[in-house]
């Protein structure tokens, strides 16, 4: 066949003659069998995933994860590998150090955009110290204001037992805000050999750690707590003697004994106390009866006091008597 889609034949040969109506036939194997066309690829992977899947139980599990997209496999490799690094890390124990340096993952991400802690404003505090109500609140510096929960923040905070109230605000991008209200503490009180601080209705707020309330009125004995305001009643009464009251001690829930920094102890009588204590003072001004070697001082009785000695006091007492005895009747006094 020429270009122009003609047919060549030599002249010098006979043309083949065909009857009239007469159809050519040859076998079937006889016919030419086109050549077969490559599958496109994309169907070509498919079918190597789907013969590999019927091989390996995990290919078939990665087969029913994957959706056409390729960033969702890209995704699902990333998350597969962070997986894998993460418990890693935590078998390691690479992951403890890291939060324990520089928090929890999210914080630290959260940090690294900007939304850290930078200031911290810690109003309304007295006896708290600012270092107390950070450590109470649980915010450091790996803690980042995205994440922070004010709610629970404050939960912390009044479960400090000097917190009655506390508000804990957010102020964007890298501020906080905390303000506290402290209970007061009216005095001390001590129990078994332990000694609590106490509000002003007698509820224990805390236990003593350290020297900044001593200062403070203190009580001693059952139920004395339930008594504060009546001791603190004598000692305004004492006036000028109040210095000198180390502490009172409650009785038989009926009156007060009165611990004096000299060590002697005041028994002060049921029935009108602040009287007792009044005329105490006077002798203490007058006579400076607490500095004298005695014990005890009995006021229980209106109208008599009885002091009791000490052990020395007494055995001084005692020669001086028997020395006056002596010298009285005459006799030479070594």
């Amino acid at each position: 066949m020429d270009g122009g889609r003609r047919l060549l034949r030599s002249l010098s040969e006979p043309a083949p003659a065909f009857s009239a109506g007469q159809i050519f036939a040859s076998p079937i194997g006889a016919l030419p069998v086109p050549a077969s066309r490559p599958l496109p690829a994309p169907i070509m992977a498919k079918e190597r995933r789907r013969r590999s899947a019927r091989r390996n139980p995990f290919g078939r599990l990665i087969g029913a994860l994957r959706v056409p997209g390729r960033g969702f496999g890209v995704a699902l490799t990333l998350t597969l590998l962070a997986g894998v690094s993460l418990y890693g890390a935590v078998r390691g124990g690479e992951y403890e150090a890291f939060v324990a340096q520089e928090g929890s993952p999210a914080d630290f991400l959260a940090r690294q955009f900007g939304f850290g802690i930078d200031a911290i404003t810690i109003s309304g505090q007295m006896e708290l110290t600012e270092k107390e109500i950070l450590q109470g609140a649980g915010v450091s510096e790996r803690t980042s204001l995205l994440l922070l929960n004010p709610a629970q923040v404050r939960e912390h905070l009044l479960a400090i037992p000097l917190v009655k109230e506390a508000t804990v605000t957010k102020l964007y991008p890298n501020r906080l805000s905390i303000a506290v209200v402290e209970r007061n503490a009216y005095a001390l009180w001590q129990k078994d050999g332990v000694i609590s601080v106490i509000a002003a209705d007698g509820a224990a707020i805390d236990t003593r750690k350290d020297s900044r309330f001593d200062n403070l009125p203190l009580v001693v004995g059952d139920e004395a707590n339930e008594h504060i305001q009546e001791f603190v009643s004598l000692l305004d009464a004492a006036g000028d003697l109040r210095a000198k009251i180390r502490a009172g001690t409650f009785i038989t829930d009926r009156r007060w004994n009165l611990t004096m920094t000299s060590g002697v102890i005041v028994k002060l009588p049921e029935d009108d106390p602040a009287s007792a204590i009044t005329q105490l003072a006077k002798l203490e001004r007058e006579q400076h009866v607490l500095d004298r070697d005695i014990i005890t001082l009995d006021m229980r009785v209106p109208g008599r006091m009885i002091a009791r000695l000490s052990e020395e006091a007494f055995a001084a007492r005692a020669d001086m008597l028997d020395h006056n005895k002596a010298k009285s009747r005459g006799r030479p006094v070594l």
